[in-house]
C-alpha cells in the first residue's frame, strides 16, 4: 500500500466526512427496527444483550423472551437484577434434549404467548426474542404470527431477532439482517462451554 502525504491524507477523509455527513442528514426516519442476527457462528445472542445494555442505559423498558435455551447464563442472572428487565425463560432446553416434539411445540407456546405481550406492549422500547429463528426452524411455531405480531408492534419498539437459519420471509421483513460467520470454536477442539463467555 502506497502510504499518502498528510495533505493527501486530510483531503482524503474531508472528502469522507462530507459524504459521511450528507447520508447521515439524509437519514431522517426515527421509528422501531426489526434486527435479525443469525448464521452458524458464535455472538449472536451476545450481540443482542449487549444492545439490551444500551437500551437500558437510555433508560428503556426491555423484554426478552429466551426460546430454546434453559441453562441459566450470566445475562440472565445480571437482567433479573434490573428492574428495566422483564425476561420468560422457556425452560425445556434444545430439542435432543427432550426428544419430545409436543413437549418442545407446548413450551415453544407459552413462549411465544409471552414475547406477542412484549410485543403489544408500548412501554417496551426494545424486546429480545433469543433463538426464535431455531424455533421457527423446527416448526415449533407459525411464521405467519410472528411477521403478523412485527407488522403490528407500537412504531418506536425495537425487536431483535437471533438464531441460526433465519427464515427468508423474516430476512425480507427486517431492517437490519447480519449474519455471523463459524470461522473456528473452542468446542470442536473439547474446550467445554465456559462461565461469562457462553454462560
Amino acid at each position: 500500500m502506497v502510504e499518502r502525504s498528510e495533505e493527501a491524507y486530510r483531503e482524503h477523509m474531508k472528502r469522507r466526512q462530507a459524504k459521511m455527513e450528507d447520508r447521515i442528514a439524509k437519514a431522517d426516519v426515527d421509528r422501531g427496527v426489526v434486527v435479525v442476527l443469525t448464521g452458524p457462528g458464535k455472538g449472536k445472542s451476545s450481540s443482542a444483550f449487549g444492545m439490551v445494555a444500551r437500551a437500558v442505559g437510555h433508560g428503556f423498558k426491555v423484554g426478552i423472551v429466551y426460546f430454546i435455551k434453559s441453562r441459566t447464563t450470566g445475562e440472565q442472572m445480571l437482567f433479573k437484577r434490573l428492574p428495566e428487565v422483564d425476561l420468560y425463560l422457556m425452560g425445556e432446553g434444545f430439542t435432543w434434549n427432550t426428544q419430545d416434539r409436543a413437549r418442545d411445540r407446548a413450551a415453544a407456546d407459552k413462549a411465544w404467548q409471552a414475547a406477542r405481550a412484549f410485543l403489544a406492549d408500548s412501554s417496551r422500547r426494545l424486546v429480545v426474542l433469543d433463538e426464535l429463528n431455531v424455533a421457527l426452524k423446527h416448526g415449533m411455531i407459525d411464521l405467519e404470527p410472528v411477521l403478523e405480531a412485527l407488522d403490528q408492534r407500537p412504531a418506536h419498539q425495537h425487536v431483535i431477532i437471533t438464531g441460526r437459519s433465519a427464515p427468508e420471509a423474516l430476512i425480507e421483513r427486517a431492517d437490519t439482517v447480519s449474519e455471523v460467520r463459524l470461522v473456528k470454536h473452542a468446542f470442536k477442539s473439547g474446550v467445554r462451554a465456559q462461565q461469562g463467555v457462553e454462560l
